[in-house]
């Protein structure tokens, strides 16, 4: 349910309103806008008389929800949600770039990386320190060491870094990383959503390679139901009946989950193509879609990398793109 508010709705007259709605056994979700006040409840609301909330004076007009994700919804957050790292932003109008390594594999290679993409524009950097792979037998990633290297890196260029946490266990590894990421096969590991909401840490979502855009939605809304609000949505592709490429690309997901909710929405093309030839194509449409972000995979030496070399642009390669990705930004925005 959903409370909009009159202009003129003093504070007292929203204190009060707030408590009696709080003694119904329902939380609140204030959202200030310019002109309106919107208060969304969450909930058990079936107990509450929307006739005799419509009589009070502050109050314009109550709405019911029927979608079971509250949170993360537009209807109670009409304004987009921006996601700020340290004066990197995600969300808002402009492009979050974030690129970097599949898996961290040594000092030299992060370094270079790491050097390259920011003097191409990436405003983050990417790198797995722990991977989840389909067999046990690939390379796992460096651990806690490659989140060293990962930090060691960000000392470097200043830019924030993002990496993939698999299990609490790996938390204590995580204190000075930027953005979480969750990742595909994690986005329905309710436990360890719960966890990530109780941190004050941004948390990147991926979707996972069948989940409906509901689904994805009421992921983030587990992080988001334990007090973290900074949460960006990332389609990475997903699964269907065609094999020519790794995943299929949902483009649509960008301007339906910007309808559903007032989260940020980025595109992974790297896992969702999974070919290089074909990511700067997708990158552009990503942008013209509306995306808030791009995540790309860029290696210094993709023919012998030790995880998704096929799909690792090269710095030359990723610093073309970016040119052209920017041109389109500036075209459009």
């Amino acid at each position: 349910m959903i409370i909009l508010l009159k202009e003129n709705a003093s504070e007292q007259q929203l204190n009060d309103l707030s408590r009696w709605l709080e003694e119904q056994g329902v939380s609140l979700h204030a959202t200030k806008g310019l002109h309106q006040t919107i208060l969304g409840l969450i909930g058990d609301t079936s107990r509450i008389d929307i006739g005799q909330v419509m009589q009070m004076e502050i109050v314009e007009d109550v709405k019911r929800v029927q979608e079971p994700f509250k949170s993360a919804n537009r209807k109670f957050h009409p304004l987009d949600t921006v996601v700020d790292v340290s004066g990197a932003k995600i969300g808002g109008g402009g492009l979050a770039v974030i690129a970097g390594p599949c898996s961290i594999e040594n000092r030299e290679q992060i370094h270079c990386v790491a050097e390259a993409v920011k003097k191409s524009g990436a405003t983050f950097l990417r790198g797995g320190a722990f991977k989840p792979r389909t067999s046990p037998y690939s390379f796992q990633g460096m651990q806690g060491a490659g989140i060293e290297l990962l930090l060691e890196a960000k000392k470097a260029t200043g830019l924030p870094i993002v990496t993939e946490l698999m299990d609490l266990s790996q938390l204590e590894y995580f204190d000075d990383v930027d953005v979480i990421q969750v990742g595909a096969r994690n986005m329905q590991n309710f436990e360890l959503l719960k966890q990530l909401g109780r941190l004050k840490k941004p948390i990147l979502l991926k979707r996972g390679l069948m989940s409906t855009y509901q689904e994805l939605l009421m992921s983030a809304e587990y992080i988001m139901a334990g007090g973290n609000e900074d949460v960006i949505l990332c389609e990475r592709g997903i699964r269907t009946f065609e094999t020519y490429t790794r995943n299929t690309l949902d483009i649509s997901a960008v301007p339906v989950l910007k309808k559903l909710t007032h989260l940020p929405v980025i595109i992974d093309p790297s896992h969702a193509i999974g070919m290089t030839e074909f990511i700067p194509s997708l990158s552009l449409a990503a942008v013209a879609a509306g995306a808030d972000g791009l995540m790309i995979e860029v290696h210094n030496d993709p023919a012998h990398a030790k995880c998704d070399g096929q799909q690792s642009l090269t710095p030359a390669a990723f610093d073309a793109m970016m040119q052209k990705v920017m041109r389109l930004c500036q075209a459009i925005r």
